[in-house]
């Protein structure tokens, strides 16, 4: 026998304006990620500096927008004193790199130095000049274009840069009015609840933010040290290397060693075997004292759902969705938990006002 089923037309049509409007949200998503990613970065951004301005209105400040502009200024007057006082610096590393090129280049060429076995093992420069040769006015187009996608590039990091120094600022005075007109709109009986799980979120992500930063300001600014103590030039350089790729989970400490190393060792053996020792140490003191220290009662995730994480906000989003991976777990793990304690509580209820035998 034939069985005929039917599907009632509210069903449809409810079904395909759910289909219509994932589609609608995934363009959206599409087409505006880049706004979202400056509101995502202005979001974690504020996360950070929330905490200064909680400060600063305990300590008198009545007016918001007071606290919140001078926490702005207060940042901005940190990060230019260590613009001043390193940017002449790694300027100076960048020159010094620039005008060795040339001379690592003939050594190359002529197969000396610690790079010349490059030449007499794999011979790289005919490599190089086959490759050029063969490319002709094409790779010189390429080399515009490059030079194109750079400018573009510059011009989109200047943009970005105001666009998320204007969102942090609005972010820090209007955040705490919005999220209490969202409590607002919840039932009276379900907001200590909502507040509970906002708290959650905020005490994860804020601590997990700030807790990034401290832990790549500690390891820039100790490897910085560590070489200019060895000689190895480009110091400055190689320090802020490290601390911008710490900021990065699981991965970015060790793309950060390898190239630091790697540098040491062309400077000399002895200074490669140094850093190589120093990063191994650096590693186990911030992985059992750092981090456990900084992060405390913040991020509480287990090392399989970090690298999940990571895994999958590196393939979304890049370097960024790296970034963001572990607070956002951290959120999801808080809206998780608060769901199976509620749903635990609704269990036990009916059993604990049952009828009495």
């Amino acid at each position: 026998m034939e069985r005929l089923v039917r599907f009632p037309v509210k069903t449809i049509l409810t079904v395909l304006g759910l289909i219509i409007a994932v589609w609608a949200l995934l363009h959206v998503v599409v087409t505006a990620r880049s706004v979202i990613v400056y509101i995502l970065i202005a979001m974690f951004l504020t996360l950070a500096i929330n905490p200064l301005v909680a400060w600063l209105m305990r300590r008198g400040v009545r007016s918001r927008g007071v606290a919140s502009g001078v926490a702005c200024l207060l940042v901005l007057i940190a990060i230019a004193g260590i613009g001043y006082a390193f940017i002449p610096t790694l300027i100076d590393n960048v020159n010094n790199f620039v005008d060795a090129v040339p001379g690592y280049v003939h050594d190359l060429t002529k197969g000396r130095g610690r790079l010349g076995f490059l030449e007499t093992k794999y011979h790289v420069v005919e490599k190089l000049e086959h490759y050029v040769k063969n490319g002709g006015a094409k790779k010189l187009l390429g080399f515009s274009g490059a030079a194109v996608t750079v400018t573009k590039g510059v011009l989109n990091f200047i943009v970005g840069t105001v666009t998320v120094a204007f969102l942090t600022f609005f972010m820090l005075l209007e955040g705490p009015a919005w999220v209490e007109r969202f409590y607002g709109l919840l039932p009276s009986d379900s907001q200590p609840r909502w507040r509970a799980v906002g708290h959650g979120i905020y005490r994860q992500v804020g601590g997990y933010v700030t807790g990034n930063l401290a832990i790549s300001l500690i390891a820039g600014s100790l490897a910085t040290f560590v070489l200019l103590g060895l000689g190895v030039p480009f110091a400055v350089a190689l320090g802020l290397l490290v601390a911008l790729l710490d900021l990065i989970p699981l991965v970015g400490a060790t793309i950060a060693a390898i190239i630091v190393v790697a540098v040491a060792f062309l400077h000399s053996p002895v200074a490669g075997i140094v850093m190589a020792v120093f990063f191994i140490l650096y590693q186990q003191f911030e992985n059992h004292v750092l981090q456990p220290l900084v992060y405390n009662r913040t991020v509480a995730l287990s090392p399989l759902v970090i690298l999940i994480s990571v895994l999958m906000g590196a393939e979304l989003a890049g370097v960024l969705g790296a970034l963001a991976a572990i607070p956002v777990a951290g959120a999801i793990q808080v809206v998780i938990l608060d769901f199976l304690r509620a749903r635990r509580e609704r269990a036990v209820e009916p059993a604990s006002t049952g009828p009495m035998v």
